[in-house]
């Protein structure tokens, strides 16, 4: 099978440089009209100029490709509105959207201004937001679509003087598991993808005999197979150094305590049992969990049922 996007329009956020304009590049290497967004800041998000978008499109062209360049800040839902409206105008349909723009504000919990921790919300998550909400009426009236969230290994599973940009990345997966529900009817499919790349943005955190290895054009497969045609839905792919897996949110089988007074005593002794991982499942919606509770409590209604009560000791 060829992984092609002929015919296809794509808007790529954050894509002056980095992981987005390797993005950029890939999508329209195989046939992508790709819009390339980028207000072209620092990666703490100070320090705006107005060319890093024009490059990558010169590249795009110069290769013989098609592309436009947007130079709004994906904070602004206005300025998103009008990227897609003029994305519209110009090729008549928006098909794959990769959400990749973000910046980094690193401090410990102790030492984070909240103005600071707002920013990169505001960036990774409302961004991710806003040009999803601009897209997604388009896509349903079209019945196609391909999202793509870049999630982190940060929000996953933590990563020390990083709470603001973790919640961000954590958040967008959260995003990601609804929109996949929402969209499957209108065949909008919304992966995530959790990159470790050398880029900007990962400036003094990877080690430097690392960073040839971690080249972001590593991790650009992961994409497109996230964006194409024949994508999955609901899927966390995790990419770097040509290594691939995929990250699960997964519930365990848990146990009925029951309720009563001592109940937390006892929770806290069968600990081990409730956080037991054998036979845990990726539920595919959040009532899944719900279902798993009441189910249990049932069982164990009808079990005490049909032991009957407890012989009265004279």
């Amino acid at each position: 099978m060829s992984i092609d996007f002929k015919e296809r329009v794509a808007i790529v956020t954050g894509a002056g440089g980095g992981l987005g304009r390797q993005h950029a590049l890939a999508l329209a290497a195989r046939g992508a009209k790709v819009v390339v967004n980028d207000p072209a800041v620092s990666r703490d998000g100070s320090g705006l100029t107005t060319t890093a978008a024009q490059q990558v499109v010169d590249e795009i062209r110069h290769a013989g490709g098609e592309a436009i360049a947007n130079k709004a800040s994906v904070t602004d839902f206005d300025a998103m509105q009008k990227m897609v409206a003029d994305t519209m105008s110009r090729w008549g349909r928006v098909d794959v959207l990769i959400n990749n723009a973000g910046i980094l504000r690193d401090r410990t919990f102790a030492k984070m201004e909240l103005d600071d921790f707002r920013l990169v919300m505001d960036v990774h998550l409302m961004g991710s937001v806003n040009c999803t909400k601009a897209v997604w009426d388009i896509m349903q009236q079209q019945r196609y679509g391909r999202i793509v969230m870049t999630t982190s290994s940060s929000g996953l599973y933590g990563n020390f003087g990083q709470s603001n940009y973790a919640a961000a990345k954590m958040a967008l997966v959260g995003l990601m598991q609804t929109l996949s529900i929402e969209g499957k009817k209108y065949n909008i499919h919304v992966n995530a993808l959790a990159p470790t790349a050398a880029t900007r943005m990962t400036e003094g955190l990877i080690q430097d005999n690392l960073a040839d290895m971690l080249s972001p054009e590593a991790v650009v497969p992961a994409m497109l197979v996230l964006a194409h045609e024949s994508a999955p839905t609901r899927t966390i792919l995790c990419a770097g150094a040509g290594t691939f897996e995929a990250a699960h949110i997964t519930l365990t089988e848990g146990l009925h305590v029951g309720v009563g007074i001592d109940v937390p005593e006892r929770l806290a002794g069968l600990l081990d049992r409730v956080t037991d991982r054998n036979g845990s499942i990726v539920p595919e919606a959040g009532n899944v969990q719900g279902n798993n509770e009441t189910e249990q409590a049932v069982a164990a209604s009808n079990r005490r049922a049909s032991i009957g009560p407890s012989p009265t000791v004279l």
